[in-house]
């Protein structure tokens, strides 16, 4: 087995709103969980495909310059996925996709890592990646196969404005849900997605079902952790938001920063509030910068081994 982390999914451009224009950044949220967890020092290899035009040159300089390893991205000639992203007055982010045709979601087992070769410790899959046809039904196959070796991290950060249809995207999540290991995921995501069930009935329904840990981000009101254990809840770090983009996706990192450091089944009671309070740290640190900046490993607290 390698010591590598693979992070699966989509890196694009982010059109973020600056002033009367708009400035090109870095994102997708597999981007900037790749980001987060090269820059907590962790080797990662981030897998998609990467465009030769100018914004896949942008997005390809970044992932280098924060250490991200793209050994088995596909580059193409294909244009780059953009993201039109608008922000309300909290700093909350909605986004609209240009997807056809991209380098982006060009996937397929031809190029996609043999895992019984490589053999990651963790995988990290998640947003559009697991829901956009034909690429997702590839990237299911190849996870059942990764699967075998290595725990699955699921973030479905749902985009409603890709798939509006409430039931194709349940149907989607759901699927991905059962061959996962670990599930991050917003309150805002599974109101949408499941609106006449409570956060607690869903995580728990995951659990029961076969998922070690659900992570619940809350925004401002801070995470919650559900496995078999119970339920674990840590307030969220008061910061002056700049912008919440790429804050989840810190999130998630921690998750697999603390898997690799402490083993999945040992991520309940009062070590996983441990993990919970410092990705609670990391993302706020992440909202205090503009775009997804997350933070790097000396500026976050320690957990202690067994707290």
């Amino acid at each position: 087995m390698s010591n590598q982390v693979w992070v699966c999914g989509e890196v694009l451009i982010d059109l973020i709103p600056d002033g009367l224009e708009r400035k090109a950044v870095v994102g997708g949220g597999p981007a900037n969980t790749a980001k987060a967890l090269a820059k907590l020092g962790i080797e990662t290899q981030f897998i998609d495909g990467i465009s030769t035009d100018m914004y896949g040159q942008m997005a390809l300089k970044q992932l280098h310059q924060d250490g991200v390893l793209l050994d088995y991205v596909k580059f193409s000639d294909k244009p780059t996925c953009l993201a039109i992203v608008s922000l309300n007055n909290a700093g909350g982010a909605t986004y609209e996709f240009l997807i056809d045709g991209t380098a982006t979601f060009d996937f397929n087992s031809s190029w996609l890592p043999d895992p019984y070769r490589y053999q990651p410790q963790v995988l990290h899959i998640g947003t559009l990646v697991t829901v956009i046809e034909p690429g997702a039904s590839a990237l299911y196959d190849w996870a059942m196969q990764v699967a075998e070796f290595a725990p699955i991290v699921f973030d479905p950060n749902i985009r409603p404005s890709v798939q509006p249809d409430r039931d194709l995207y349940e149907a989607a999540v759901e699927k991905w849900a059962a061959l996962s290991a670990v599930i991050k995921v917003s309150d805002d995501d599974l109101a949408w997605l499941f609106p006449d069930q409570s956060i607690d009935e869903v995580a728990n329904r995951w659990v029961n079902d076969g998922v070690f840990l659900v992570v619940v981000t809350r925004g401002a009101n801070g995470l919650v952790g559900y496995t078999a254990d119970g339920r674990v809840e840590v307030p969220g770090v008061k910061v002056d938001v700049v912008d919440t983009v790429g804050a989840g996706d810190t999130v998630g990192a921690i998750v697999v920063e603390a898997m690799l450091a402490h083993g999945l089944v040992e991520l309940r009671g009062d070590l996983l509030r441990g993990v919970l309070t410092r990705a609670a740290a990391a993302a706020a640190i992440t909202c205090s910068r503009k775009g997804a900046q997350p933070p790097y490993k000396h500026e976050l607290p320690m957990i202690e081994a067994g707290k």
